[in-house]
């Protein structure tokens, strides 16, 4: 079987103690320490003068980035990326390019304001300045993830998860900084209005299509690169070219003064400003996710369907396997029939499914006296049996299920409410 676009099938991974022989390996560890001394010490200043508020700044903005982290460490449901991993990418964002964007962009702000006006720099100058820094310091910690364990990238999905997550440690921290300096500026003392302030504007105006997104899409073409060798040299160096220039290109724009005062009318000409400014970007970002998830998925449970093995998948799990909406109906649908112990047991039978999956693409031709293939095998068919003991006989969802799945209603949902909340923190600036 071969790989389809955007996936390749996945190497077992290589033994932890060998990413010490790696030169790669040490250089990231280095710049980590050193960027996380130069953070704390960037946060002594405020965290002695301002102590309330530098506080509550970090509490707030760590507990924002929880649903954020949630959602991208369930991006990739089939073949679940190391924790580890996971936690160094978010560092590389938090600590490693927070603190090296902040000397290079004034540096490029200074530049542009000497080759061409001071003031085209403060108008123009955070759009050129800070997508060119910032994309750029927060692509090479991908590289560095890709030169420490390039084994664990193999799909373009692959890219985006470690891609978000630079982009989510880079936001969160930015996002404190930009408190404290509201807090600042508002020469108040130890006071958390301005932090509360902050967190509306730049989590629900900004946060939906910011470096979280960036990033992905930069991470997406580095992957594109990597992943896609059945691809021509210049096909590949077209993908990276594409991811990079879209996150560079989406910074720009969100960056630029075009349409600074939205489209009049206060709140709600802001509102819709800013939805045209970003929400392209973001329907864009999450199109070429669906996209991804669906391809890897069918790689992988294309795998299981060759067995042809009911125990191990039954047609219609298979179906519901490549569908993420349909996996978690299917958890529901067991919590109906057999409670608490029906959801979890048909989580867990995904989850191994899942297991056997990847371990299939590893050995395209089964060998069952592997010890790994063979115990994921036996945990597969475990999972059946508890199932069973349920009286709960597949793991498939509802056939009352609604006709518009509830991810359409959530999402929906969602996207109401931060209108919401945005136009509110809209009018809340403007009345103050």
């Amino acid at each position: 079987m071969t790989a389809p676009a955007s996936v390749q099938p996945t190497p077992r991974a290589a033994h932890p103690l060998k990413s010490l022989r790696l030169p790669a390996f040490w250089i990231l560890g280095v710049v980590l320490v050193v960027c996380t001394v130069r953070l704390l010490d960037l946060l002594r200043s405020p965290l002695a003068r301002y102590p309330v508020a530098t506080t509550v700044a970090v509490l707030l903005f760590a507990l924002y980035a929880v649903p954020f982290w949630l959602f991208i460490s369930a991006m990739d449901f089939l073949e679940r990326e190391p924790p580890l991993l996971l936690a160094t990418a978010f560092a590389w964002g938090a600590m490693v390019s927070t603190t090296s964007a902040m000397p290079g962009n004034r540096a490029l702000l200074d530049l542009t304001a000497k080759l061409v006006s001071p003031e085209f720099a403060m108008a123009w100058g955070p759009a050129i300045a800070s997508p060119v820094i910032e994309e750029l310091i927060k692509a090479l910690g991908f590289v560095m993830i890709v030169l420490v364990a390039r084994k664990q990238i193999n799909s373009v999905l692959d890219g985006m998860v470690y891609g978000a997550l630079i982009g989510l440690g880079f936001q969160v921290v930015e996002n404190i900084f930009y408190a404290l300096n509201s807090v600042e500026m508002a020469n108040s003392g130890d006071q958390v209005g301005p932090v509360i302030a902050t967190f509306f504007l730049r989590g629900f105006l900004a946060g939906l299509w910011s470096h979280t997104l960036f990033s992905a899409l930069a991470g997406a073409g580095i992957a594109w690169f990597l992943v896609r060798t059945d691809r021509s040299l210049w096909a590949r160096w077209g993908g990276l070219a594409a991811g990079l220039g879209l996150a560079w290109g989406i910074h720009f724009i969100w960056n630029s003064p075009l349409l600074l005062d939205g489209l009049g009318q206060q709140g709600v000409g802001l509102l819709v400003g800013l939805l045209l400014k970003g929400l392209p970007a973001l329907l864009l970002a999450m199109g070429l996710l669906f996209v991804a998830r669906h391809r890897e998925a069918n790689f992988y449970v294309d795998y299981l369907a060759r067995l042809r093995d009911p125990r191990v998948a039954t047609p219609e799990e298979l179906h519901t396997l490549r569908h993420g909406h349909l996996r978690a109906d299917a958890r529901r649908y067991g919590k109906l029939r057999a409670g608490k112990a029906g959801r979890r047991a048909v989580r867990e039978l995904q989850t191994a499914q899942a297991r056997l999956a990847v371990e299939l693409s590893r050995a395209p031709v089964p060998a069952w006296d592997d010890p790994i293939l063979a115990h994921a095998l036996r945990e597969v068919l475990n999972q059946r049996r508890r199932l069973l003991f349920l009286a709960h006989e597949e793991a498939v969802a509802s056939p009352m299920r609604p006709a518009v799945p509830r991810v359409v209603v959530l999402v929906t949902t969602t996207a109401i409410v931060l209108c919401v909340l945005i136009w509110s923190a809209i009018e809340a600036m403007h009345g103050a």
